[in-house]
């Protein structure tokens, strides 16, 4: 990780060479070439703990579920749920939605291992999840995210997200929520 950290500012410090992201898979310097796969699959009850663990990682108090609270969402009949995975099969990624009795899609969680951050991993699992609710008659989703984190507020939005309304101490840790809301019309 060290030495990831410390190419990756060699090459963002350097003017004359350009960092570039194509379809989530390619990390582009004029002088080297480094690809990166990820599969995104079905996420299924048999990858409980790693998918817990990888919860535990990203999350802090108040926001992270319980390995009780991931068992009922992975089996759940209502459950519609995938992985991103590296080509050595870690899980990278994960991401929980639920269809809710009157239709509406919740996308319950969704998480990438910092290790594979920026590398539009969440955006390929929000599509995936979208798809799988459409799949099932699904026209509205929401979803919940911290207020200060503008980052995947900024990824939510350009997937067609809006905000519909602040939920204040929202998240168990007394930190307040926003309701994000899109079609799927």
């Amino acid at each position: 990780m060290a030495v990831l950290k410390k190419i990756r500012s060699r090459w963002w410090s350097q003017g004359d060479e350009s960092v570039e992201q194509t379809s989530g898979h390619e990390v582009k310097s004029s002088s080297s070439l480094i690809e990166v796969r990820y599969d995104v699959r079905p996420l299924t009850i048999t990858q409980l703990d790693e998918c817990w663990r990888l919860d535990q990682r990203c999350f802090v108090d108040g926001e992270a579920y319980s390995r009780d609270t991931f068992e009922y969402l992975l089996t759940a009949p209502e459950s519609v749920s995938y992985r991103a995975v590296t080509q050595g099969g870690a899980m990278a990624g994960f991401i929980i939605g639920l269809v809710e009795p009157d239709h509406t899609g919740h996308v319950t969680t969704v998480a990438v291992a910092p290790e594979h951050r920026r590398r539009r991993i969440a955006q390929r699992l929000m599509e995936k999840v979208e798809d799988g609710f459409r799949r099932r008659d699904v026209r509205m989703v929401r979803l919940e995210v911290r207020s200060i984190n503008t980052g995947a507020q900024a990824l939510y939005r350009n997937l067609g997200y809006a905000i519909t309304q602040r939920l204040p101490r929202y998240y168990s840790n007394g930190g307040d929520g926003l309701l994000m809301v899109k079609s799927l019309d």
